[in-house]
């Protein structure tokens, strides 16, 4: 496939992460149970923007942190994903291009505005989020560009997407449009409770023209309904050409034909903030497939990836991955 523009192409929520310090009272006085995710909606998003201290804002969302990681590979990456015309679309935009990831999904004036996280980092190194999905989610096959998507060897789809028709529609259209181009499509399951609202919707993709799946050992046996990881590798091995299975400090499994690869992760001397983990181990994966190494190379490549974003708090590399790869002897 080196007729390809882009090696990766991803589709997936567009989200603004809004990371700010504060310290337990806060957290409280806003009732927020510390360390966990919440939805939210835009007023209350208003709410908290309005009292957080002084922030990072940035581009986010699982997908598109995986773009960012395949950029600081050196690889070639799109991303499409649906912002609105307001402060943070611009944000957002602005950020993912600066990271050299390719955006050209056009904003809309109409609906809800763009999604963002609030991220608060209590001084313990704890993030408490709260996530406004907004516009991300209203995200439709009118806005799948089939040239962008022939134009990559991999279309890369995110499971969080799945809670509205419009973006199942969304991922049909994407995948139809890479079949027709001869390229791949790979899938990340993103969540297990995703899996258990999704299953059915799940294993319909993989079984009908899924190349790469990625998930977490929770996720895999949720798909499954497993009871051991084992079971669930021998369940998928015969279902995509590629399933790349991470166990957190246990490493991951890569599974392909009767083939399997045993990938040990990365050491760290202290996890600061496991959040973008399984987002940064795609993306060392996928830019390795797309530059032609071998399987056992790309899951070291993904390992890499993985522990330098859970060394420090947020879920973009501080590092350059491609000058860290190097130093490890990964890539030429």
């Amino acid at each position: 496939m080196t007729d390809a523009k882009y090696g990766v192409v991803g589709i997936g929520n567009a989200i603004v992460d809004i990371i700010a310090r504060c310290d337990e009272a806060f957290l409280s006085n806003h009732a927020m149970e510390k360390g966990f995710m919440q939805l939210i909606d835009s007023a209350r998003a208003d709410e908290l923007y309005a009292h957080m201290g002084p922030g990072k804002e940035q581009s986010g969302g699982s997908v598109a942190n995986s773009c960012a990681g395949i950029a600081s590979f050196g690889g070639t990456c799109a991303f499409i994903g649906r912002v609105a015309g307001d402060q943070f679309g611009k944000v957002f935009s602005h950020d993912i291009t600066s990271v050299g990831v390719t955006y050209d999904t056009p904003h809309v004036d109409v609906g809800l505005p763009t999604a963002r996280c609030l991220v608060l980092v209590t001084p313990d190194g704890e993030r408490t989020m709260n996530t406004y999905l907004g516009a991300s989610t209203e995200l439709g096959a009118s806005e799948i560009d089939g040239d962008l998507i022939a134009s990559a060897q991999v279309t890369y789809l995110e499971g969080y997407l799945f809670d509205k028709e419009e973006a199942k529609s969304a991922f049909h259209e994407a995948a139809k449009f890479a079949r027709a181009a001869g390229r791949n499509v790979a899938l990340t399951l993103s969540d297990a409770f995703c899996v258990d609202r999704h299953r059915d919707d799940f294993l319909g993709l993989v079984r009908g023209g899924v190349d790469i799946l990625f998930a977490n050992e929770t996720e895999i046996t949720s798909l499954y309904q497993m009871n051991s990881f084992e079971d669930a590798v021998e369940a998928v091995r015969s279902e995509c050409e590629i399933a790349v299975l991470t166990r957190s400090e246990a490493g991951a499994v890569i599974v392909s034909g009767n083939d399997t690869f045993y990938v040990p992760a990365e050491p760290v001397e202290k996890v600061a903030d496991a959040t973008g983990a399984g987002d940064l181990y795609a993306a060392g994966f996928l830019f390795g497939l797309t530059n032609g190494y071998d399987l056992e190379t790309c899951g070291k490549l993904g390992s890499l990836s993985a522990s330098e974003i859970i060394s420090h708090i947020g879920a973009r590399p501080e590092a350059n991955l491609k000058e860290l790869a190097q130093t490890k002897g990964l890539l030429g």
